[in-house]
């Protein structure tokens, strides 16, 4: 896909995050003005980091687009880096917690659009699971300041049943990592045999 519709693309994708976290916080809920307010809820984290990723999207882009037949070898640099911190957040962050939720269509089409380098699996893992131990510490914790749950279903387990649970949890957004890696290896590795096999001259 040409850069320019890619861009114009991501640009709608990030005006519709940034649309629906206003809307979001607009809303009047009772929930948003107690301790810790919409941060304690993971779907106000992934629409957040969803947003941000598509805001560094964007800014690649159009540094891409600045430095497009510029000779500058600091410019590219600074591209670079913005590349290399789109793909970890990507990898690390908008793909293994987004794969649960509505916005999972959104970062499919990014996937699909643009070859995401990966960083190294033990990198990456240790990434994702600081996340995730970082957010059930977080619950924890405004359980521990306000004596409720974030999440209900939590009130009716045991302290043995939570842990277990939190374990799974940790687990399965390590196996979305893990899903994320293969689909994009998928299909950027189908996409370049295609290519390759487009190229090949024909036998008479």
């Amino acid at each position: 896909m040409a850069l320019v519709p890619c861009q114009v693309l991501r640009a709608a994708i990030l005006l519709s995050y940034c649309s629906i976290l206003c809307n979001y916080k607009a809303i009047d809920m009772p929930a948003h003005q107690t301790y810790g307010g919409s941060w304690k809820f993971l779907t106000f984290i992934d629409l957040v980091i969803q947003a941000v990723f598509f805001g560094i999207c964007v800014l690649t882009d159009l540094s891409s687009l600045l430095t497009k037949g510029n000779d500058s070898q600091e410019q590219e640099r600074q591209l670079k880096k913005l590349i290399s911190l789109r793909d970890w957040v990507m990898a690390v962050l908008a793909f293994p917690v987004g794969v649960h939720t509505t916005v999972l269509p959104f970062v499919l089409i990014e996937m699909r659009t643009t070859h995401h380098q990966y960083p190294s699996r033990s990198c990456g893992l240790a990434a994702v699971c600081t996340f995730a131990v970082g957010y059930i510490l977080w619950v924890c914790w405004i359980h521990h300041v306000t004596g409720v749950w974030v999440y209900p279903l939590l009130e009716h387990l045991s302290p043995g049943v939570k842990v277990i649970f939190f374990a799974a949890v940790t687990v399965i957004i390590n196996i979305f990592y893990l899903v994320g890696e293969v689909l994009n290896n998928y299909i950027w590795d189908a996409q370049k045999c295609s290519e390759e096999g487009k190229e090949k001259p024909k036998l008479d």
